[in-house]
């Protein structure tokens, strides 16, 4: 039987980044110490932990150290070394292990293996030569969407093929690309939905409500929660990652992004294994975050209870909006929450923080932001 992780315990995080550091601090809370490894000093996972390790992913003496000052190591996103992860398998506990870094890790494995599972998927195929492109357009018309197998987030290596104008281009990308590429249906869908879904080294799961994701730019804007769907389709979505992650033997959180189509359909479009964008709202929403809810589940403890308790929208803050942020501090309303992850260089569309929006209703929050004027 697994052994349970105590708190006094040593958690080690590959990457140092926000996720990594919202992690720490529910962790904090819980009793336990945290190590992490990332290349850029003084992180804002760094900044949280007991001690961070200044090296490259790849490092594998890096992480050989890391291994040796932790009781328990996770990752906190899915683009670390899976290699690396693989080798400290051998020689440490890493509940989340190697298998779903690889398969999440590049489009086509993922995409492949849940259709193994009969989830619900768009229609999508490999790129292996020119005349696969023009095939595309035979096969699902136009507009498709072209995407690089590994290494895309918001809305990077994605191109959408609109017209037949854009084939050129398309294949001038493909022959340019030093990595495998697909094309994948383009999916007209009425909403963006996720479901982060935990499940412990116990085998126990449970997901969090399903949030409602407003994309602005390929980058999330807002998550709405609970989602404005009907019953049935919420729990097709729940039922649909509690396959998943039944599926793939997840440890730790999963968080799937789905298509609600015009028809009614859903679609699962990505995976992430961690924490993610989409469940910050968790934080001050449900009895328990999703960052505590990894924690407990990497540990061996008893998942918490995910119920919502109020109302909310989750509003990102990126670095366009971190001066009016500052500057309207003093206006935001009382029941807001404001989260900001330490980052030292503030940039266009890089993520710097986030705000929790509660009310009794959602019109109320979409109030509340409006007056605010940060993102208008």
């Amino acid at each position: 039987m697994t052994p349970v992780i105590k708190p006094g315990s040593t958690i080690g995080i590959l990457g140092g980044g926000q996720l990594g550091r919202m992690m720490t601090l529910a962790g904090r809370n819980m009793g336990y110490r945290f190590i992490t490894l990332d290349p850029t000093p003084d992180s804002p996972c760094g900044q949280a932990s007991d001690r961070q390790i200044v090296a490259s992913f790849s490092d594998l003496t890096a992480a050989k150290e890391l291994a040796n000052s932790s009781d328990v190591i996770t990752y906190e996103f899915e683009n670390v070394n899976a290699n690396v992860a693989a080798i400290l398998e051998t020689s440490s506990l890493v509940p989340q292990g190697s298998d779903l870094l690889k398969i999440t890790q590049n489009r086509n494995r993922e995409k492949s293996t849940l259709a193994s599972y009969d989830v619900p998927v768009a229609p999508f195929f490999v790129i292996h030569s020119e005349e696969d492109i023009h095939k595309a357009y035979k096969l699902f018309n136009l507009p498709f969407v072209m995407k690089t197998t590994e290494g895309g987030y918001d809305g990077k290596g994605q191109w959408v093929i609109r017209s037949q104008v854009d084939i050129p281009m398309a294949i001038e990308t493909w022959k340019k690309a030093e990595m495998d590429m697909i094309i994948e249906k383009f999916i007209p869908f009425n909403k963006e939905l996720s479901v982060i879904v935990a499940r412990s080294v116990q085998g126990e799961v449970k997901t969090f409500p399903v949030s409602e994701n407003v994309h602005i730019n390929n980058i999330l804007h807002q998550s709405i929660v609970p989602a404005r769907i009907t019953d049935e389709q919420k729990l097709q979505a729940e039922t649909l990652a509690l396959i998943i992650a039944e599926s793939l033997q997840v440890v730790g959180l999963l968080a799937i992004e789905m298509f609600l189509t015009n028809e009614g359909d859903i679609l699962v479009n990505e995976l992430a294994p961690r924490p993610h964008n989409s469940g910050h709202y968790s934080m001050d929403a449900c009895f328990t975050s999703q960052f505590e809810q990894h924690i407990r589940a990497i540990c061996g403890l008893p998942l918490g209870d995910t119920s919502l308790l109020s109302p909310i929208i989750m509003v990102n803050i990126l670095g366009q909006h971190l001066d009016k942020v500052t500057e309207k501090i003093d206006r935001l309303p009382p029941s807001a929450k404001l989260h900001l992850y330490g980052k030292k260089e503030c940039k266009e569309n890089r993520k710097m923080g986030h705000i929790n929006f509660l009310g009794a209703t959602h019109e109320q929050i979409f109030h509340q932001i409006h007056e605010l004027q940060i993102w208008d």
